[in-house]
């Protein structure tokens, strides 16, 4: 082979791509948006390789390291009796009923599942952050959304946990230690509504279910996500609650985190690239 041709095969090799990992946040029924934000990186040909996530992050995470497609999220989600839902929806609910309808999608341990993944979680006794990467991934992600006062903790590794948004909200820190060279947040409650503007039932409720709950907000909770990463995803979705499970809102919910997604496409294909985007997005 001549000079000449050793150069053009130097210069034509496909650059190796870069580890890319997905931090997925908390935020309840707004998980419809991760949906629409995963089907927008579908239609882009974008494939993450590790993901993390706290709540309902850590859920549609586990599908994703799975394998489930955003349609087969969507069709998980219509499965979900609803009322059955409602009827365990109380004070201390215990999380049995969550575990038996995510085993039946995401039965094994954590450890087999074909991508790096892990959930964060909160220790009841501490109120320190518990990362998850191994054990019965259903119980797993029920100690990662189970928020009081609503759920009871869930007892695992000698540990009774609680909802990881506590302490690590989006943890793109922790998708970064599973390897990420670039890493993806997605956080549902950049637009949260203010206090003030919250009705003063709600935040008589709030000031009661608080004198019950085992497990408070650290300062870093949503700072060490942003930090560790590249760029964060800020759905608008500050018309929404978390407990809105109509169809209408859903689907609303799904196009927001969708569009929200498509926006920093961009930017993260110049950070795939190696380049520096022109905004980051954090």
């Amino acid at each position: 082979m001549g000079f000449f041709a050793r150069l053009k095969t130097i210069f034509s090799r496909k650059k190796r791509k870069p580890c890319l990992g997905i931090a997925l946040g908390s935020g309840g029924a707004k998980g419809m948006a991760h949906l629409g934000a995963l089907k927008a990186f579908e239609e882009e040909g974008i494939v993450f390789d590790v993901a993390a996530g706290a709540s309902i992050g850590a859920i549609v995470g586990a599908l994703y390291a799975k394998g489930y497609s955003s349609a087969d999220m969507a069709g998980i989600v219509e499965s979900l009796n609803r009322r059955e839902f409602a009827r365990n929806l109380h004070p201390f609910a215990d999380m049995e009923f969550a575990e038996r309808f995510l085993g039946a999608y995401l039965d094994g341990d954590i450890e087999h599942l074909p991508k790096p993944f892990a959930a964060t979680a909160t220790d009841g006794a501490t109120n320190e952050r518990v990362v998850l990467r191994e054990g019965k991934i259903a119980r797993a992600l029920t100690a990662s959304a189970a928020i009081p006062p609503f759920f009871r903790g869930v007892e695992m590794g000698g540990k009774k946990l609680y909802d990881g948004a506590f302490t690590d909200a989006v943890p793109a820190d922790v998708a970064r230690d599973l390897g990420a060279e670039i890493v993806v947040g997605v956080d549902l409650g950049a637009f949260a509504r203010p206090e003030e503007e919250r009705g003063l039932l709600s935040r008589m409720i709030g000031s009661a279910m608080g004198a019950f709950v085992p497990v408070k907000y650290t300062e870093d909770c949503k700072t060490r996500g942003y930090d560790a990463a590249d760029i964060m995803i800020k759905p608008d979705l500050s018309a929404f609650r978390a407990t809105d499970v109509g169809r209408p809102e859903m689907e609303a919910m799904f196009a927001i985190g969708y569009r929200a997604a498509k926006e920093q496409i961009p930017a993260i294909r110049a950070l795939m690239d190696g380049k520096k985007p022109k905004e980051k997005g954090k």
